[in-house]
């Protein structure tokens, strides 16, 4: 009964002791599931920029560009080269290729253009792609040698006949108040001498432009009102004479004194326009034009050509003037110092009068080829 006393003691003292827990076992981690090692990134709204080290991550890597320039020789050609990057805004970059050989560093990948300009030659251009760090090789740059156009202008030298012809062009352009011939005129004084050929010319152009024929109609009409003259008689007839003389003494006093005999004796017929000088010089000037005219040797010299043509076209017309009319002598010389007196009268009216009533002058000084 004791023992079993003690016995129910011990029992009853335990369960009234407070619970003591267990200490805890420690266990092995187990690895993750695949769908436990996916991880959910949760991205902040309220961030706006990436850090330096994730932009630098993100950012592709440059490259380098490089080559060599020649000719079509093999030797190296000192170029400008210019690179252009064709999908992006960027400025190009510009390098100089002294000893021919070029290298771009820290070229963005894409694709790329290269400008090769070099003195001499063609501009040639290159394009090509460049990958993330690559070093990309031009293949061997060749440069053709430009074609050059001179363009070369050859001015014919005119000869002596030649420039003298464009002279006379210019002067048969002379009109007085734009109507009336006045081509027996330089305004050149170093103007070319003419040859036979456009002596003749010149007399024909004169002898046959149509106000000269103005003018003899007049002179008839005059000499018809003052009854010069007067084996001619009045009426249509005696208009007729009158004027028939008159052109024939126009013709003959052109033709002998201004081609036949300044052909023979190598003289000009013209009249040089002198233009400077005090008022008495060239009134005197002008007054002595009939009698000095300058050579086709370029020298001032007596004007025989003049003179001569002047007595022999009125030695002519002594042969259809009337016979009433005809008094021997008198009447040639009578109209060949009227005729000379005319001459000299025109000159003084072309060194002071004309020029100014000459439009559309062209001025220009004659250079001997």
């Amino acid at each position: 009964m004791l023992v079993f006393g003690y016995a129910g003691l011990i029992w009853l003292s335990l369960c009234a002791l407070p619970s003591i827990s267990k200490p805890a076992v420690a266990q092995t981690p187990q690895p993750p599931t695949r769908e436990q090692a996916v991880v959910t990134r949760t991205v902040d709204p309220n961030r706006t920029s990436t850090s330096e080290d994730e932009q630098k991550a993100e950012r592709p890597l440059p490259g380098y560009i490089l080559g060599v320039v020649k000719d079509g020789t093999g030797a190296a050609v000192a170029a400008q080269l210019q690179l252009t990057r064709q999908d992006q805004s960027e400025p190009p970059n510009q390098l100089s290729a002294d000893g021919g050989q070029f290298f771009f560093t820290n070229v963005p990948p894409g694709p790329f253009q290269l400008t090769i300009v070099a003195e001499g030659f063609e501009t040639q251009n290159v394009s090509g792609i460049l990958r993330p760090g690559e070093a990309y090789v031009v293949p061997e740059i060749r440069l053709a040698l430009a074609v050059v156009v001179t363009e070369v202008r050859v001015q014919a030298r005119l000869t002596p006949v030649e420039l003298a012809q464009d002279q006379i062009k210019e002067q048969e352009k002379q009109r007085i108040l734009g109507f009336v011939p006045n081509f027996y005129v330089s305004y050149d004084r170093e103007a070319l001498p003419l040859n036979p050929g456009q002596k003749f010319r010149l007399a024909w152009k004169t002898t046959t432009d149509p106000f000269t024929f103005v003018g003899v109609a007049a002179l008839a009409g005059v000499a018809q009102a003052t009854n010069a003259y007067p084996g001619y008689g009045q009426g249509w007839d005696g208009y007729a004479k009158r004027f028939g003389a008159s052109y024939a003494d126009a013709i003959t006093a052109t033709f002998v004194g201004s081609a036949i005999l300044p052909t023979v004796l190598k003289q000009d017929p013209r009249y040089f326009y002198k233009g400077t000088g005090s008022t008495g010089s060239r009134l005197a000037y002008a007054l002595a034009s009939p009698v000095f005219c300058k050579g086709d040797n370029m020298r001032w010299q007596p004007n025989y050509s003049n003179v001569a043509g002047a007595f022999a076209a009125a030695g002519i017309s002594y042969a259809y003037y009337p016979n009433s009319d005809r008094n021997g002598a008198a009447l040639v010389f009578q109209n060949s110092l009227i005729r000379l007196g005319e001459m000299a009268f025109e000159g003084v009216l072309q060194e002071f009068v004309l020029r100014r009533l000459t439009p559309h002058l062209k001025n220009r000084s004659s250079k001997r080829p």
